[in-house]
């Protein structure tokens, strides 16, 4: 396996101008929305965020947890709660959770305003790493594409001020990114879930190290959707993993290899097409088709 997969860095220059942002304008805000992907709640959380934000009022969204894991999504929901934040599971793309998340705001503005005068709206800020969701969310609470949004990460440039159908404002923020992952696994479970460009990765080593992230958590899945009946047998994956890594590496690519051959990519002279493969596996486990997966669990 090459070594440029493990050591993902990627820290565009508006990521530091992301920094600074959120920075200068934390201190005009009541309260900072954290839009994460439920598929990877430790990966999608951005240390540099807990540094800025410190004791301010906080919600969690677990977004996209319609593609993950519904159990650990519990679990993930009442491990943030254990420590202070309010959380909601939410499918921004598709508005489900938005009207619980309107009640959640509307308490926190009338806890503000209360015995004022002067009734002030609600200010938050909405943050993220790239690709989480944070525009389909916004356009959401707005009720209008005041947001760029695409599948690709990095749409979202500069800072604006929104109004949210209620009056409350919104401040929103372009993606942000570590300057280094120190852990290997977090640049992977970014680029699995494609809150990195797929531009600027290796396809077939990033879809080889999915297939063995499967072949460990969710064999099952695996098996059902590509039909790998004789490749993964009951007890042959356990085995597997019990032996040196070697002995992964070579039951992945047997099982891409499998995968290309069930969906007919074959090139002439009967290679096996393993470009389309890993397009083919890393489009359908994030579309949720092999199956609703977390990644990282508690």
């Amino acid at each position: 396996m090459s070594g440029d997969i493990k050591n993902i860095n990627w820290y565009p220059g508006h990521m530091k101008k992301t920094r600074e942002l959120i920075q200068e304008n934390l201190k005009m805000v009541d309260l900072v929305i954290e839009v994460i992907d439920s598929r990877i709640p430790r990966s999608s959380r951005n240390p540099i965020i807990d540094e800025l934000i410190q004791t301010k009022k906080r919600i969690i969204i677990l977004n996209k947890s319609d593609l993950s894991d519904d159990r650990a999504n519990n679990a993930w929901a009442d491990h943030f709660r254990s420590q202070g934040n309010l959380v909601l599971k939410m499918n921004a793309n598709r508005g489900e959770g938005v009207k619980e998340l309107f009640k959640m705001l509307e308490k926190l503005q009338d806890e503000k305003n209360r015995d004022k005068a002067l009734k002030k709206p609600l200010r938050m800020m909405i943050v993220g790493v790239p690709n989480v969701g944070k525009s389909s969310l916004i356009n959401r609470m707005t009720g209008r594409k005041s947001a760029k949004t695409g599948d690709k990460p990095g749409v979202t440039k500069g800072k604006q001020w929104l109004s949210v159908d209620n009056g409350m404002q919104l401040l929103d923020t372009p993606g942000i990114l570590w300057p280094k992952f120190e852990d290997p696994e977090v640049g992977l479970n970014l680029a699995f879930c494609g809150s990195i460009k797929d531009e600027i990765m290796d396809l077939s080593e990033l879809a080889l190290e999915l297939i063995k992230v499967l072949m460990r958590e969710y064999p099952e899945l695996l098996i059902s959707r590509y039909k790998l009946d004789d490749i993964l047998k009951d007890g042959d994956y356990s085995e597997t993993f019990e032996r040196e890594i070697d002995g992964e590496q070579e039951a992945a690519l047997a099982n891409m290899e499998a995968i290309a051959k069930k969906r007919g990519f074959i090139l002439p002279g009967k290679r096996i097409d393993y470009e389309r493969t890993a397009k083919t596996v890393l489009d359908e486990f994030r579309s949720a088709a092999i199956g609703k997966i977390t990644l990282e669990k508690i």
